[in-house]
C-alpha cells in the first residue's frame, strides 16, 4: 500500500523523543510539529530529537509559515533535519495561522507564500535564490547525498491549493472530512499541475482530518471539538470563498471566524465551540464509534488521497477519555484502515 497515516501533533519541550517512539510503536508512518513558537516548544529542535529516537518514522514540520522565519533559515534546519534522519523529513507551510496571529501579525497573502515557495524550493534544491534583492544559496549543501526535503503546502482555499500543485511535491487539505470538499480540492490540484506540465505521479495528496473514536457519539463529539474549530475557521479566513461552500457549513465557519478567540486556541471550553452544531462536527470531522471512523476514513482513501494527517482530541479533555479514544485508534482504527484499504486497492 502507498498510503501514508501521520500523527499531526505539537512539539512539548522535553518530551520529544517519547513523543516519536510512541508515534513508531502505533504504527504510524509520519509525526508532524507545528510551528508556533508562542504556543509549542520549537518543531525543528523537537524533530531533530525525534530523528536520534526512532528509525523509520517520517518527520514534518506541519506547518510553518513566510512571516516568522526567513527562507533560508528555513531551507537551512529541514536540510539539517534531512541529513541527521537519514531522508525522513518533510517541510510543511501554510499561509500562518497562531504563530503570526499571536505575534499581531495576520496571515501571508497568496502573492507572498508563492513567492516565498519559489525561493525555499531554490534553496533546497541547492540553488541561488533572489530574495530582497540579494543572491544567496546554502553552499554547504552542494555534493551531499539525501534526497531533497519535499515540501508539503497545507491548502484551504482554491487559490493556495493551486500555487501547492504548481511549486510543490506536496499538498495537504485543509478542508475537513467532506467527501464533496474534499473531491473538490483534489481536482482543483490535479488541474493547476496540468497547467504547468509537471508530472501528476509526482505530487502526493493528502488531508488533514479531525478524527475520535470513541463508542458513545456524544463524547467523541466533546472530545474533537476544541480542535476541530481550530482547522474548521481557516475556511473562513480572507481569500476562502465560503459562497462555494454548502449554505449550513458556511454558516457554521462565518461564525466561527467572527467570534474565533485566538486566547483559547484548540481548547474544549472555548466560547466558540457553541457555534459547532453536531452535524457540522459530524460532516467535517471522523467523531464517533470506531466502526464509523474506520468506513469514514476508508472513503476518504478511495478519493485518490495518498496520506491522512490525523488530528485528535483537544489537549484539555478528560485524560481517561483521551487515552480511551487514543487507543481505540490505534488498537481497532488504524489497522482496519489499512486492511480496508488494500481490499479495495485490490479489487481495483
Amino acid at each position: 500500500m502507498n498510503i501514508e497515516i501521520w500523527n499531526a501533533s505539537g512539539n512539548v519541550a522535553g518530551q520529544a523523543a517519547a513523543l516519536a517512539r510512541r508515534a513508531e510503536a502505533e504504527g504510524f508512518d509520519g509525526l508532524s510539529f507545528g510551528d508556533t513558537q508562542c504556543l509549542s516548544a520549537d518543531p525543528f529542535v523537537g524533530l531533530a530529537v525525534a530523528a536520534g529516537a526512532t528509525r523509520q518514522l517520517k518527520l514534518g514540520v506541519g506547518v510553518t509559515n513566510p512571516l516568522t522565519r526567513h527562507p533560508a533559515v528555513v531551507a537551512c534546519a529541514v536540510a539539517t533535519l534531512q541529513a541527521e534522519s537519514g531522508g525522513r523529513a518533510v517541510l510543511g507551510i501554510g499561509r500562518g495561522d497562531s504563530a503570526v496571529a499571536k505575534l499581531g501579525m495576520r496571515a501571508a497573502p497568496v502573492a507572498v507564500l508563492d513567492a516565498y515557495l519559489e525561493q525555499l524550493q531554490r534553496y533546497l534544491a541547492g540553488q541561488e535564490a533572489t530574495v530582497d534583492g540579494h543572491r544567496s544559496a546554502l553552499e554547504w549543501l552542494t555534493g551531499q547525498s539525501w534526497p531533497k526535503v519535499p515540501v508539503d503546502v497545507a491548502a484551504t482555499g482554491p487559490a493556495v491549493i493551486a500555487i501547492g500543485a504548481k511549486r510543490a511535491e506536496r499538498v495537504t487539505f485543509n478542508v475537513g472530512a467532506n467527501k464533496d470538499r474534499l473531491d473538490k480540492a483534489i481536482a482543483l490540484a490535479r488541474q493547476a499541475r496540468a497547467e504547468v506540465q509537471a508530472p501528476q505521479a509526482e505530487l502526493s495528496l493528502g488531508a488533514y482530518i479531525n478524527v475520535v473514536p470513541h463508542p458513545d457519539r456524544s463524547v467523541a463529539r466533546d472530545l474533537i471539538k476544541g480542535v476541530l474549530a481550530t482547522y474548521a475557521r481557516f475556511s473562513g479566513m480572507p481569500g476562502h470563498p465560503v459562497e462555494l461552500l454548502d449554505p449550513a457549513d458556511a454558516s457554521v465557519i462565518t461564525a466561527l471566524g467572527q467570534h474565533y478567540d485566538g486566547s483559547r486556541h484548540a481548547r474544549s471550553d472555548a466560547p466558540h465551540v457553541q457555534y459547532l452544531n453536531d452535524d457540522f462536527i459530524d460532516r467535517f470531522g471522523v467523531a464517533g464509534p470506531p466502526e464509523h471512523c474506520i468506513e469514514k476514513l476508508v472513503g476518504l482513501f478511495a478519493l485518490g488521497l495518498d496520506r491522512l494527517a490525523m488530528v485528535g482530541p483537544a489537549p484539555d479533555g478528560p485524560p481517561e477519555l483521551v487515552a480511551e479514544s487514543r487507543q481505540l485508534l490505534v488498537d481497532v482504527v488504524l489497522p482496519a484502515v489499512r486492511t480496508g484499504v488494500a481490499k479495495a486497492q485490490q479489487l481495483s
